[in-house]
């Protein structure tokens, strides 16, 4: 089977790469394309992923989120056509994208997501696709507004479980990134400012940075101030005590051995639930329902005032040594992905 999986964002290499390792090692053909956005294209370079670039992200307007899926959609039409033979199928986290090209070569398409209301992004892919694969906290009734009545294939946990499934942390992060284990090291992750769900005027997690800087001068405390954009980059470089890195580096690993993770988006955070690491959310958009089952768990702590925030050494042991994971088999997505070609 020829199988072509597009990536547009960071965390859909995450996702998607124990599917390309499966689907290849089971003697399918894939090709991959992605989006030069953040750091996709430099993680595909880490994780050895051979691809084709193609497009690049537009910005956060809505004329330019429209300007941008035409143009990316018709270059992947073309990149297609000019392939070795026609795709089986195509695959996607989110990617609007691959959905649109898809339906127009006439190719079965599935698409991944956890998160509910993003709705511009759902009502193109949950249309045009054939299958929609959610988490099972995701009640389908959600989906339906979207066009994704009947389509809907569930797993179980979180997507985290199961792209870390074969995954051990690596402490060799800490010394690449002059951290000291002794001291408390914490991890945050920037608002996604491009995403139409959140916008990045967010002043709850403003003053998070200053209670970092803060405690990085007094305390001696860490802050791993992980940015989404070169912008964003930029404007936390030069802030005194941040540690920023230049490149796409082990976040899992650095997760697993912080003593806290702070993140506005939803995917580190979920790393963190998964690996066992303290996290809080400063989420501030309408929260989805995977979210929300995590919070009522008390696996998700919602942040309200940065006060809250106990920045000192963990009192457990790092989850890297201590915490028995959720393991899922990643073979269970392969398996929902390609319904649309063999149910």
């Amino acid at each position: 089977m020829r199988v072509w999986v597009d990536l547009t964002n960071s965390p859909h290499v995450l996702v998607l790469r124990p599917v390309i390792d499966l689907l290849r090692a089971d003697g399918h053909d894939v090709c991959v394309t992605a989006r030069d956005f953040a750091q996709t294209l430099q993680l595909l370079d880490r994780f050895g992923i051979e691809h084709t670039a193609i497009g690049r992200h537009r910005g956060e307007r809505l004329p330019d989120k429209a300007l941008g899926l035409a143009s990316r959609s018709a270059a992947l039409v073309r990149w297609a056509r000019r392939a070795a033979a026609p795709f089986d199928i195509a695959l996607g986290h989110g990617s609007n994208d691959v959905s649109v090209a898809s339906r127009l070569l006439r190719i079965p398409c599935s698409t991944m997501f956890d998160y509910e209301w993003a709705a511009v992004q759902h009502h193109v892919n949950c249309r045009l696709c054939q299958a929609v694969v959610v988490p099972d906290a995701i009640p389908p009734q959600r989906l339906d507004r979207y066009g994704a009545r009947g389509k809907v294939r569930a797993y179980e946990g979180l997507k985290e479980e199961y792209y870390l499934a074969d995954f051990e942390p690596d402490p060799a992060v800490l010394g690449q990134l002059g951290l000291d284990a002794r001291r408390a090291i914490v991890v945050v992750r920037t608002p996604p400012e491009v995403s139409l769900y959140h916008r990045f005027a967010n002043d709850l997690f403003a003053s998070v940075l200053q209670r970092l800087r803060e405690a990085a001068e007094r305390e001696g405390v860490q802050p791993v101030v992980l940015p989404r954009t070169a912008d964003q980059r930029e404007q936390l470089r030069a802030v005194p005590g941040f540690v920023v890195p230049e490149r796409a580096i082990d976040a899992q690993s650095l997760i697993a051995y912080a003593d806290l993770v702070i993140s506005a988006g939803g995917t580190m955070n979920r790393e963190a639930v998964a690996l066992g690491t303290p996290v809080y959310t400063t989420f501030e958009g309408r929260l989805g329902a995977l979210d929300e089952r995590l919070l009522a768990q008390g696996r998700l702590r919602k942040l309200t005032d940065a006060s809250q925030l106990q920045l000192g050494k963990r009192t457990d042991e790092p989850a890297a040594t201590t915490v028995a994971r959720a393991r899922r088999d990643p073979r269970r997505l392969v398996a929902l992905l390609l319904a649309p070609v063999t149910a």
